[in-house]
């Protein structure tokens, strides 16, 4: 059975609001845009690996993210993206799970336009979601759709 409310959202577009702070060193940053764009390669949809420079940083990378991403010595802030479109889609996901590696410690916690919050917790280079996913209505990054609790 197909969720109508999941393609009417995948469709049209689905606004989220991020914030939190992640301890990513700026040591790690180059590495960590080489793994964004290499996770983003295989997606499809709008992402062209040639759009952003192989010398860029992951706050140039914010948009995929749908955050706007500062960068604060070794921590990274998120935050709207109130010049962008922040619709949430695979490319966000694929951006939280491929810093991964990168992340030492922290929280991003994402609003959906519909009230739905979910939050993507970094501990030692691993990533947790805790909360539904509004958008595509997984428990787990890349997860199957699940009815809301």
């Amino acid at each position: 059975m197909v969720n109508i409310d999941r393609c009417r959202v995948r469709t049209v577009g689905y606004t989220v609001s991020p914030s939190g702070r992640l301890n990513l060193p700026e040591s790690e940053d180059a590495a960590a845009v080489a793994a964004v764009q290499a996770a983003l390669a295989g997606r499809g949809e709008w992402y062209e690996p040639d759009a952003f420079p192989s010398s860029g940083t992951l706050a140039d990378l914010a948009e995929v993210a749908r955050a706007a991403i500062v960068r604060d010595g070794d921590w990274i802030e998120f935050g709207y993206d109130d010049e962008g479109d922040p619709k949430w889609s695979n490319r966000a996901t694929a951006f939280y799970v491929a810093i991964a590696p990168f992340v030492r410690s922290g929280t991003v916690q994402i609003e959906g336009e519909d009230g739905a919050r979910w939050s993507y917790t970094y501990a030692n280079g691993q990533l947790t979601q805790q909360g539904w996913n509004g958008w595509d209505g997984s428990v787990e990054p890349f997860g199957e759709y699940v009815d809301h609790p």
